[in-house]
Formats: C-alpha cells, sequence, structure tokens
C-alpha cells in the first residue's frame, strides 16, 4: 500500500502535496469538532439537568444551582449559570446575563465547522487543476514524441490527472460529509440551549412573583 502511494504522489506531482496539506487541516478539524460536539457535549442528558435545576430553582435555592452547573460544565449549563447568578435580582439582569453568556458560548459550538465546507471545495478545486494539469503534460508530450514512446507519455499524463482527481474528491467527500454532520449537531444544541435559557427564565420570573406574593401576604397578616 504505501508502495502504491508514492507511486501515486510521484506521478500526482505537486498538487497531490497541496492537497496533502488540505488533508491535515481537515482531520484536525474533523476531530477537534468531534471532540467539541459529541465528546464533550454527550457529558449532559439535557431533561434530567432540567429537572434537577427546576427543583432547586423552584426552592431558591441558587447557590446550589450554580455549584449543580459547575460540575457539568457545558456550554448549556454555563449559559444557566449565568443567569443563576443574577437570578437574585431582577428579571432584566437575569435574562442580560444569559444572552451575554450565549454571545460567548455559541460561537465556540460553530467555530472552525465552515472551513470544512471551504477545504472541501479548495480540495476538489486543486485536484482538478492537478487533472487539468495532468491532460496539459499528456498531450503536449505526445504531440512531441516518437510513436514508440507515445503510449508511455499518454499513459503518464493520464496517471497524473486522474491521481490528482482521485486525491480531491477523497478529501472532498468526507469534509462535506462532517461539515453537515457537525452543522446538525451544532443546531441541536443551540436549540436545547435556547429551549434551556427561557424554560430557567420563566421559572425564575414565576418563583419571584410567588416569592412576593408570599411576603405580601405575610406583610397583610402582621398588620392585622
Amino acid at each position: 500500500m504505501i508502495e502504491a502511494l508514492k507511486e501515486a504522489y510521484d506521478a500526482g506531482g505537486w498538487p497531490m502535496w497541496v492537497n496533502t496539506v488540505c488533508l491535515a487541516i481537515v482531520l484536525a478539524i474533523i476531530f477537534e469538532r468531534l471532540n467539541v460536539l459529541f465528546v464533550k457535549g454527550r457529558r449532559l442528558h439535557k431533561d434530567h439537568f432540567m429537572v434537577q435545576l427546576s427543583g432547586l430553582v423552584m426552592k431558591g435555592n441558587y447557590e446550589r444551582a450554580i455549584a449543580y452547573c459547575d460540575v457539568l460544565s457545558t456550554p448549556l449549563t454555563r449559559i444557566v449559570k449565568a443567569g443563576m447568578i443574577a437570578a437574585p435580582h431582577s428579571d432584566e439582569q437575569t435574562q442580560a446575563a444569559m444572552d451575554e453568556a450565549s454571545l460567548r458560548e455559541l460561537p465556540r459550538l460553530e467555530k472552525r465547522t465552515g472551513y470544512l465546507a471551504m477545504l472541501g471545495n479548495v480540495a476538489t478545486l486543486i485536484g482538478l487543476f492537478g487533472t487539468i494539469l495532468g491532460l496539459i503534460h499528456a498531450f503536449g508530450a505526445v504531440a512531441k514524441a516518437d510513436p514508440a514512446e507515445k503510449a508511455a507519455l499518454l499513459a503518464r499524463g493520464i496517471a497524473e490527472a486522474m491521481n490528482n482527481t482521485a486525491m480531491g474528491l477523497g478529501i472532498a467527500i468526507p469534509a462535506l460529509i462532517m461539515f453537515s454532520v457537525y452543522q446538525g449537531r451544532t443546531q441541536h444544541m443551540v436549540d436545547d440551549i435556547n429551549e434551556a435559557a427561557v424554560t430557567i427564565l420563566n421559572l425564575v420570573t414565576n418563583n419571584r412573583r410567588k416569592l412576593k406574593g408570599v411576603a405580601k401576604d405575610e406583610a397583610a397578616s402582621g398588620g392585622r
């Protein structure tokens, strides 16, 4: 296999090496995003988290809610934690704190994923460029060569063209597939974050109204 790869690189010329750099970058992004979106992102079961946190919020136990978010430490829990820190103050401050945390966390979910689509297209174009060069070399050599050498020169040029085509497509196909997978995963995580943020804000608001109602009732009872 190594010999076959060596022959392919020798036949393909310098565009093969340029695409190898693209391949290295694509693989690095794929594994980095895999770790962020699937490995670290799987540590949190959203429904269980929301049930536990809702109980703490309804009791007004914001300190335990903050500690619970710290233990899990995912984008969703960090956004919710920002809201929990501001929750004792006002609804507006709670909303602003979560919005600020969202502006910090959401770009981290989306960063570098777009490069997969770009590099997939670049790899295809570099492969196409290598293909054109191979055909130019093939037909240019055939036009000037002796009849006995024409077949060998034509085969060499076509090999250069096909190796570059295969290399470009071999990089572009997985890059574009993983781009779509990561885009879908990112959108799913963003939807979960938006849902959780609205739910928590509503719980904090309702809990604050409930506590104010209890305080008024106690004040009225005391006045009697």
